[in-house]
């Protein structure tokens, strides 16, 4: 994507009332932090809210959180950005060596830097799926759970992100949950923390473009996607192709509503690949889904759900137990979903 064309999308997104802007450290190894920063020399810093992930680059140290390496990735941040402080830092791994060795030292560098002002909020990945009243005895659900109470007692996030699209596993009905599978969204409420749902457009497959034979490039997650998953794709989307339109802007549209329903005090991040994709998505959300669109709408992605189960693909790896409650919000964006 050419410079001028991503920082163009970017102040479009702004223009179209995009408040919330994500990014990280590995994005292009700081070029998507830099992207950005020109945005933001064009606009009041008041107006928006930067998140930025670390975590996932070491450098030479043997643990991306020591306190040497955490705080010089996040003034390296800045610098990029041309900012004086992030609104959201989130940690991309909870990886602290072994046995926690360097939990301390990270948890003193991230409140330093919060008393400095140089980061306002901490955020956290989710795990895959919650499993309450887990022991270190459990299955893996229940590890994951422990770990993550565990570290939202310890560091304290003000955000949680998780993945979740139509391709996610549904909730149940409110309030009908069962106590041992709580969802993230109850268990963030419950901790008084604010969501952030990444891939509400599942890594791009629900938007129709991407049909059997189609070559993704060296690193990309989908490489490993088959034939008859990208058909039963295909298959799965058709109701709605026929029902709402069969452009890409109207399948986005569709899966936007549709997350921004059930996710109603969640921040949605989506991406683009132009300025024109942007306006596509908000003028997308201008006109609301009747009750019956919907029904449909659920029964249409329940169906495709089963079938990508049937073709030996399982929902997301990172999404199959991620619910939320139904209601209505509004997105926001970062960098191209892919």
């Amino acid at each position: 994507m050419d410079d001028d064309r991503a920082v163009d999308a970017l102040l479009r997104a702004r223009d179209e009332g995009a408040t919330v802007f994500n990014t990280a450290d590995i994005y292009g190894l700081g070029h998507s932090q830099r992207l950005l920063g020109r945005m933001l020399a064009q606009v009041s810093r008041a107006s928006v809210r930067i998140t930025s992930t670390v975590g996932a680059f070491k450098g030479t140290s043997d643990n991306a959180y020591r306190s040497l390496v955490l705080h010089g990735q996040v003034e390296q941040s800045l610098e990029n950005l041309g900012v004086e402080s992030l609104d959201v830092l989130t940690l991309h791994y909870t990886d602290f060596g072994p046995r926690d060795q360097y939990l301390q030292e990270a948890r003193e560098t991230l409140e330093a830097l919060r008393d400095l002002g140089r980061v306002r909020a901490l955020g956290m990945r989710a795990p895959k799926r919650l499993r309450a009243g887990a022991g270190t005895s459990g299955n893996r659900h229940q590890v994951a759970t422990a770990r993550f109470a565990f570290l939202v007692q310890q560091l304290r996030p003000e955000v949680i992100t998780v993945p979740f699209s139509p391709l996610s596993q549904p909730p149940p009905e409110h309030g009908a949950g069962r106590e041992e599978d709580e969802d993230i969204f109850s268990f963030a409420r419950r901790h008084g923390v604010a969501t952030m749902i990444t891939r509400p457009l599942g890594l791009g497959l629900l938007t129709g473009k991407h049909r059997p034979g189609a070559s993704f490039g060296p690193g990309d997650v989908r490489s490993s996607l088959t034939a008859p998953v990208l058909e039963a794709v295909q298959r799965g989307l058709q109701p709605l192709r026929d029902r709402f339109g069969s452009t890409p802007n109207d399948l986005a549209r569709v899966a936007l509503l549709y997350c921004l329903r059930r996710c109603p005090d969640s921040i949605v991040l989506t991406g683009f690949t132009s300025a024109q994709q942007v306006t596509a998505n908000y003028q997308g959300l201008q006109s609301e889904l009747s009750e019956a669109d919907h029904e449909f709408v659920d029964a249409a992605y329940a169906a495709l759900r089963a079938e990508l189960e049937e073709a030996g693909q399982p929902r997301s790896k990172e999404t199959a137990s991620v619910p939320c409650t139904p209601g209505a919000g509004r997105p926001a964006q970062e960098a191209e979903e892919r």
